[in-house]
Parts: structure tokens; sequence; C-alpha cells
């Protein structure tokens, strides 16, 4: 099969009956061009609402879960109505409820166990998705566009990795070819679920964090799909956030370095994991706003001309800077580090920056604020005698700091860029804490105080000349 496209909508663009209505069409006319695969989220919010009604249910707040449940039917059952005509919502009103059924099964189990098992979790957190899914597939069948609700879980193989697997590609491939091509072949649109998948013996699993775009990308890597689009609330990738940066602009093209780098550091575009998958067959990817569809987005793909420099600058904000420092010239502060390190990673934390210095070996890493208890309770444990013998100071955390990230692929080739990006932060009087750089170049990452995070990008920004190129 040739020219196969792959379509992925996030939760904003399915977020309502008018979004979803609109993500049809949008898939209408390309079906009519080309074989179509769409992979769909779950409606905005609703997989947040999800997991804390499982919370309520640990909890044991039964009344809390019963308004969380009657909440998710309303309103689905209300997207239900505004998107169908009423000859054809029965059967979607039947099937909301029985996907809801099997929801509200688990979240009654949870209340009685006083526990949410990952396993259970998985299962029930998908949820979203395959609502998402049945009302696209009706919404297209209402357009003459013959289409089929598929469950991820019945393409995707991954290791037992509760909340965060991995797919395992050899078996995905062999699924996913097995289930979707004769679909496709029939000249059937398969919908999708994102985020979900299962373990080879028929256990749920989710992907983790941008799970839906990682289902869209596995599924074009196996089924050796021509693009993968990538359809969200946004014009493409920018050169920062438009909320921060009024002439901000959207890059016409980057790299799935770049891509990545940005993702990793707090833009909002594809989770890296999400770029892998595609890296090795080329499968370029665009990123394209739903809500007008008629611009061109962002292309991404493997390399791109000279791009002169930085072209991009991101930030976060909700992040914590955690130091260590030895007490004791005892200490191996390389092995300390390793193990501290090891450790994190162990525990599913992400490092977002990571910076040493001084004879004493002292370091300092980055990580998001809700991955703080779990990155302290890590170090703890692995450190143990360390902390107790008195050779290692305990951690002291910072929270009123944000990063800073320049992104782009020419900055190795740009003399002084560095020194220009430190003079401009200066300028505006904000305070660098600590620097990250990779041998690459690809990235500089830096940790500011939080107050002087805005004014450090603009200052980025407006002394790269990031907005008058783009």
């Amino acid at each position: 099969m040739t020219d196969l496209l792959v379509m992925k909508f996030g939760g904003t663009s399915v977020g309502s009956a008018e979004r979803i209505r609109a993500a049809c069409r949008i898939c209408a006319e390309e079906s009519r061009r080309r074989p179509l695969v769409v992979v769909v989220s779950a409606m905005a919010k609703v997989t947040d609402l999800l997991l804390e009604t499982l919370r309520r249910a640990e909890a044991g707040e039964e009344e809390g879960v019963k308004a969380d449940l009657a909440r998710l039917e309303e309103r689905h059952v209300t997207t239900c109505r505004e998107l169908l005509p009423p000859e054809t919502q029965e059967p979607v009103l039947a099937g909301i409820r029985a996907i809801l059924g099997e929801f509200q099964r688990i979240a009654h189990g949870v209340l009685m166990l006083g526990e949410r098992p990952p396993r259970s979790v998985d299962e029930a957190v998908a949820t979203g998705e395959r609502l998402s899914a049945l009302l696209a597939t009706a919404c297209l069948q209402g357009m003459g566009v013959p289409a089929v609700a598929v469950n991820g879980a019945e393409v995707i193989v991954t290791d037992a990795v509760f909340g965060n697997a991995t797919p395992l590609m050899a078996p995905t491939c062999e699924k996913a070819r097995g289930k979707l091509r004769p679909v496709l072949e029939a000249g059937v649109l398969p919908v999708v679920t994102g985020f979900n998948g299962a373990t080879a013996d028929g256990r749920p699993t989710t992907l983790g964090r941008g799970g839906s775009d990682f289902s869209a990308s596995i599924l074009a890597a196996v089924l050796d799909a021509a693009e993968l689009w990538i359809w969200t609330d946004v014009d493409g990738i920018m050169t920062a956030d438009p909320r921060l940066v009024p002439d901000a602009a959207v890059l016409d093209e980057v790299t799935y370095n770049e891509a990545a780098e940005l993702a990793y550091n707090g833009a909002k575009v594809l989770h890296p994991r999400t770029l892998v998958p595609l890296i090795e067959k080329q499968i370029p990817v665009w990123s394209k706003n739903s809500f007008s569809p008629q611009k061109p987005g962002t292309k991404i793909v493997s390399r791109i001309g000279d791009s002169g420099g930085a072209r991009a600058v991101t930030s976060m904000a909700n992040v914590s800077l955690i130091s260590m420092e030895p007490i004791s010239g005892v200490l191996n502060g390389v092995q300390v580090m390793g193990r501290a390190l090891d450790a994190l990673g162990r525990a599913n934390v992400e490092v977002l920056a990571l910076s040493s210095s001084s004879y004493r070996q002292a370091f300092c890493f980055l990580v998001r604020n809700p991955e703080l208890p779990a990155a302290l309770e890590a170090l703890e444990a692995a450190l143990e005698l360390e902390f107790e013998h008195g050779y290692l100071r305990q951690p002291e955390v910072d929270e009123n700091v944000g990063l800073l990230a320049v992104v782009g692929e020419g900055m190795r080739g740009t003399p002084g860029l560095a020194g220009r990006i430190f003079t401009a932060i200066s300028r505006e009087r904000v305070n660098i804490i600590a620097i990250a750089q990779g041998s690459s170049e690809l990235t500089i990452a830096i940790v500011v105080h939080k107050q002087g995070l805005e004014k450090a990008v603009r200052a980025v920004h407006a002394e790269c000349g990031m907005g008058e190129r783009g």
C-alpha cells in the first residue's frame, strides 16, 4: 500500500461536537485522496477527570466517584446528541454507556480495595480515547465515509511497564498489519485509540506522556506510512511561546533533533519518544492546526539547509533545582552522581538539565515539580548511608527557578552565540543559576530565577533575531 497517511488529532481537536465534526471533515477530504489511518486522543480534560475519579475511589470518596461518573456520561452523551442526527444516536449512546460501564466497574473495584493497581489504571484511563474513537467513527459514517473504531490494544504490543510502556516493534508490526491492512484494502478508514496498547498476553497498558502522538508514530512506522500529520490547536512549531513573545513566528521546517529538544524542554510539540520510530524510516511529520487547517504548519524532517544558529527558545516554570554536595573527601563525587542518576532513572524521573562544578564535585539537576517527591524519595533510598554518616549534604531544593532552553542545529558553527545569549539575559538583570550544554551544541539549557524567566525568553528571542527570520 503506497502513499499511506497517518493523522492524529489531539484532545482540543476532538474536544467538542464542533471540533469532532471539523476533524472528520479533514479526514473525509484526505480519505478521498489516499489511504488514511486516524488516531484520536480523549476529549480535552477527560483523561484528567478519569484519573481524578480513580484517585477519589482510592480515597474512599464514593459520592465523588458517582459525581465524576455522571460528569463523564453527561459530557459524552451531550456531545453525541449535538454531533449526530437523532436517528443514528441510539447505537452510539449504547456504546458510550457500555464503555463507561467498564470504567465504572474498575472504579468500584478501586473503591473496595482502597488502592489503584497500575494494570487497572492503564485499562481505565484509555476510556477517553475509546469514547473519542466511537464518536469520530459515527460522525465519519454519517458523512458517508466507511469507518471502524479500533482499540489500540489490538494493534500495539508493549512491555509490561504499566503507565509508561515501551512498544515492541516486531510484534506490533505483525499485529498492526494483520489488523489494519485488510481494513484499508477494503476502503474503510480505521479510527484507532491513541495512548494505549497491550502486552503480548493481552494485559492493557498505556504509553505515558505524549502517548497518543507516540501511538500515531508507531503505526506510521510499522505501516510504512508516507507521512504523519499531528493536528493540534497551534499553527505549528514556533520560535517561542506566543503568549510570552508577541512576535514569535512559525518555523517552516525543523529537524527531528530540534523538535525533540524543544519538546523535552517544554515546548508544546511532539514528545521526544514520538519521533524515535520515525527517524530510521525517515518518515516526515507535519505539525498542523485543526482550527486553521488551511495553514501549512511545520514540517519535521531529518535535515534542513543552513539554519544559521539558534532557531527557537522555550521555557518551563514548573520545575525545581536539586543541588547535592559531598561533605567528605572520602566520597568519589562521580560515583555519587552516577548513583543519584541511576536512582532517578529507576524512579522514572526525567532529568531536564544537569550541571557539575568545583573540586568537591557538587552537582545540581532540574526536575519537573510533579516528579519532585519521587526524586527526593529515590535519592534518599539510594544514598541513605552517605546521608546518615554525614558524608553527603541533604539535597537542597530550589523551587523558585525556571528553565530556558535555546535550540538550533546550527549553533555549533556560530562563534560567540553563547556569549550573546548570556549577555542578553544579564542586560535584563536576570541571574543565571546554572548552565548545561551538550557536546553537540544543539541545546543551551539555562536555569534562572523564576521571576526573570519571561524577560529572559524575550531577550534571547530578540537577540537571536528569531521572529525576524520566522
